[in-house]
């Protein structure tokens, strides 16, 4: 079946792991027989991995660069790229990590569940056939306790609350986009999770590696200041959906 798909990557200082990475979701595209790719390069990069993803879009068009250095944080990034493939007419869009933290070949399950009545796919490490290696013991047990606590202050009942390997109907993209998301780092996908939890979802075991060993206190803060947001709101019987 012809998907009429984009997946969105957030490209930064991703030099020594371009070429496997590209590799990797080049073989699905040719598997697949569609797809397009949206780099979204900033100035958070320092590397040459904007002109290692300009090089790429010159000689295969399914793979898209788009500099950004307006962004002024990860979820600028994320947005932005949502953004380029709505303007495109994607039917279904898909967000993952570049640096093989996000296996592509999980790119075909994301795409059934999609095409199968779901309006959201949401990639979890925590359901069976799912797992985390080649991390800190820390990180995992973050994760883990992120998504219990979530759960209990916001009334989700999530498997995987913190994973960004997620996928969207177009509909539901272009109203999360016109939302003013408060997180400005990684918790935004616990937001989004938060905030379409009455969508038509399913969650898809993903395979998670390598993340960054650690996480900023800026970041923490933020996090934990959007949750107990969201929370008051919620013992205010002001529960916020996105439909």
């Amino acid at each position: 079946m012809d998907f009429n798909f984009a997946v969105v990557i957030p490209m930064a200082n991703e030099s020594e792991d371009f070429n496997p990475f590209v590799s990797s979701i080049t073989k699905v595209l040719d598997k697949l027989k569609c797809g397009k790719v949206y780099f979204i390069v900033d100035n958070v990069s320092k590397d040459n991995t904007l002109e290692l993803c300009q090089n790429l879009s010159k000689i295969d068009n399914r793979f898209t660069t788009v500099w950004a250095p307006e962004n002024k944080n990860v979820v600028d990034a994320y947005l932005r790229g949502y953004k380029e493939a709505l303007l495109n007419k994607h039917d279904y869009i898909i967000e993952m990590d570049a640096g093989l933290s996000h296996d592509p070949n999980a790119l075909p399950m994301f795409l059934r569940v999609l095409n199968e009545g779901n309006e959201c796919a949401f990639g979890s490490r925590f359901i069976n056939g799912g797992s985390i290696c080649d991390s800190t013991w820390k990180r995992t047990i973050l994760s883990k306790f992120g998504t219990i606590l979530s759960n209990v202050l916001l009334g989700t009942r999530m498997y995987d609350m913190t994973s960004g390997y997620q996928g969207f109907h177009a509909q539901i993209v272009e109203k999360f986009v016109a939302y003013r998301l408060l997180s400005k780092a990684h918790f935004y996908q616990t937001e989004l999770r938060y905030l379409l939890r009455k969508t038509r979802y399913a969650e898809i075991p993903i395979h998670y590696r390598a993340p960054s060993p650690s996480v900023s206190k800026k970041a923490v803060y933020n996090s934990i200041s959007v949750l107990f947001h969201y929370f008051f709101l919620r013992l205010r019987f002001k529960s916020k959906i996105i439909r």
